[in-house]
């Protein structure tokens, strides 16, 4: 009898023992999140390196045009080397970046050495059934992952296309764990009036973005936590 009372008591103390290392690294974890939203948006340190490599999300349609847009107007030296993604079915936007890194580059050295082109898997493709889906977003979380690993960029600049919510996601949990620290910037697209987009829905609310900068006035009013710069076309 006693036998099997020393059993359970070892096997309760065990079980408690474990719980209570879960509920530890849980508090920690929430701890760390908690910091880590409290430090986004903050300015780096002083003594912080000169350049800050940076990772720039492209996008079909307007967006690739919008961000050349941005980039035209920043500091190259600062924001160098650059890194620059789109999908691996838009081969025009990372033409679009060539032309650009082409047109501002002094010299031929400067711009191979500033400047990279890759590409990254989309989770899902227009008309893709929901079934394969599952596969291909996996690969594309994967494949996010080794890019942000390979890359560890300090700043990455976004505006609304869907393949920079896994990256800007990988990117939070590498502050998290105290892997990597990325500054995430996000302009919402001009053509967002009223609304935001989904991919800026989530990082407005998940509160992932450093800074989350927008283009109309009345959606700075609508989400507060915004920037209004203006029309930056």
């Amino acid at each position: 009898m006693e036998d099997n009372y020393c059993c359970f008591y070892s096997k309760m103390v065990s079980k408690c023992s474990i719980g209570l290392v879960l509920i530890s690294l849980a508090i920690v974890l929430m701890v760390r999140v908690l910091y880590v939203i409290y430090r986004c948006g903050k300015p780096l340190p002083k003594g912080a390196s000169r350049s800050f490599s940076t990772l720039i999300v492209l996008g079909s349609g307007g967006h690739t045009a919008e961000m050349l847009s941005l980039l035209s107007v920043l500091r190259k030296d600062r924001f160098a080397p650059r890194f620059y993604i789109a999908a691996a079915t838009d081969n025009m936007s990372l033409q679009k970046a060539r032309s650009f890194e082409d047109s501002v580059a002094e010299k031929p050295v400067v711009k191979e050495a500033s400047s990279q082109f890759t590409q990254i898997y989309r989770s899902r493709e227009v008309g893709q059934s929901y079934v394969t889906s599952v596969w291909t977003t996996i690969v594309a979380i994967v494949h996010a992952l080794w890019l942000m690993v390979r890359i560890r960029p300090q700043v990455i600049l976004c505006n609304g296309p869907g393949t920079c919510i896994p990256l800007c996601v990988i990117a939070f949990l590498f502050k998290v764990l105290g892997i990597r620290w990325s500054s995430i910037f996000y302009v919402e697209s001009v053509a967002r009036v009223k609304k935001l987009s989904l991919s800026g829905l989530l990082l407005y609310h998940l509160k992932i973005a450093d800074q989350f900068f927008v283009q109309w006035p009345q959606l700075q009013k609508k989400y507060p936590r915004a920037h209004y710069v203006g029309c930056l076309m």
